[in-house]
């Protein structure tokens, strides 16, 4: 009868005195088409696929955490080593203008760090002229350093990678095009008009950017020479074939807000054609991504240069607020390595995964040194149904 019901819901049949024949069949159809559903049966569909799993034993598991010491601690000591002689003094000058005075003194220890490869002592001071709005930071430097200099400045607590703000420009103005105004990417909200004039560059990234400057390093006494950065080639050479002067109409534009101190009469021409090849631009519109980041100001690849021994000072025309996100600024002059600056974490990282995979290959060797004598006999033991061997010579000679 449920056959017959659902037979007929299903339209399959219609009269009321159906024949045992028919409901046969009607079996037969419903379970064929269950049958349907059903998986091919191969050893794909049906998870009878081989599978190999590796077998801990001590003989694997010891040679391969030798292994990895062999390999991660020498590569461990040769990243620290490099990165360890890498010369770097660092500055943080947040605070210039309400710590230092009319002329120089001394900067607080937890404001100056450096690291040299033949002399632990250095000495730091700085003065603020509060009329040009300068601070001026004077260092020793102990020793002659040779090669690659790179000058950076170092921001801390400035988040350029919050969502919001890391999309804030507009391509198709850094790349030279004329957007019309109604165009502009809504991205770049709220700074995309000002006083009915679109803004050039448009977004939060172009108008927070770090617009400090620094000079080059003076030297301090009669005999020495000055050390000059070049302000070409920091910028990444793809960046240098994207960025293109603007077509905009001098009239349909105006600077940032934040701009307006350095432009306050608006664009010129040389000044558009400026900041299409201004590499400190391209630098800040590559954003970070931590919150405490270092970016390339100036460097010196003159290897045949020497900053020699001495004492140096920069002018560091302060306009930059970082009081106002909780953060730092800071001046850092370094060297570099074949594998770049100064950052030990990654030859650390090394040494002790290395480490650890010694301790490691050395606990188990002692435990299966200790506990090897034990499970042979055990074994044997286990072949004489639980009585021992050696009373049983007959027994013995029979399982060898």
């Amino acid at each position: 009868m449920m056959f017959k019901g659902l037979r007929k819901r299903l339209g399959w049949g219609s009269r009321e005195d159906d024949s045992d024949d028919e409901d046969d069949a009607f079996r037969e159809r419903v379970a064929k088409k269950i049958q349907s559903r059903r998986p091919p049966n191969t050893a794909f569909r049906q998870q009878r696929l081989q599978a190999w799993q590796p077998v801990l034993t001590a003989k694997v598991v010891i040679p391969l955490l030798l292994l990895v010491a062999v390999i991660f601690i020498p590569i461990g000591i040769g990243i620290f080593l490099a990165t360890y002689n890498v010369e770097q003094l660092k500055i943080d000058y947040s605070n210039c203008d309400n710590l230092a005075r009319s002329s120089y003194t001394e900067i607080p220890k937890k404001l100056y760090s450096y690291h040299f490869k033949k002399s632990k002592s250095s000495t730091a001071e700085w003065k603020y002229d509060s009329n040009k709005k300068t601070c001026t930071v004077q260092f020793e430097i102990p020793n002659d350093i040779k090669g690659n200099l790179f000058m950076y400045y170092k921001l801390t607590n400035f988040y350029q990678n919050h969502r919001k703000y890391v999309e804030s420009y507009d391509w198709k103005q850094l790349r030279g095009e004329a957007v019309p105004h109604d165009e502009i990417s809504k991205k770049c909200e709220p700074l995309r008009y000002r006083d009915d004039k679109i803004i050039y560059p448009a977004g939060l990234v172009a108008n927070s950017m770090f617009n400090d400057t620094f000079s080059n390093l003076t030297y301090a006494g009669s005999e020495g020479e000055d050390y000059e950065f070049s302000y070409s080639g920091i910028a990444w050479s793809s960046d240098l074939s994207i960025y293109k002067k603007t077509g905009y109409n001098l009239s349909d534009i105006v600077p940032p807000p934040n701009w307006a101190e350095k432009y306050p009469n608006g664009y010129t021409e040389d000044d558009l054609e400026a900041i299409a090849k201004d590499e400190h631009f391209m630098n800040w519109m590559k954003t970070a991504a931590l919150p405490s980041f270092m970016k390339l100001y100036g460097q010196n690849k003159n290897k045949g240069e020497i900053l020699k021994t001495g004492k140096y000072s920069v002018d560091i025309q302060m306009n930059y607020p970082v009081t106002v996100f909780g953060g730092s600024k800071s001046l850092v002059i370094t060297t570099s390595s074949v594998i770049g600056g100064r950052h030990v974490g990654l030859g650390v990282c090394y040494l002790v995964a290395g480490g650890v995979a010694v301790v490691f290959m050395l606990l188990f060797l002692v435990k299966q040194l200790l506990t090897r004598s034990k499970r042979e006999h055990a074994f044997f033991d286990s072949l004489n149904d639980g009585h021992p061997l050696n009373s049983d010579p007959v027994g013995m000679r029979q399982v060898l």
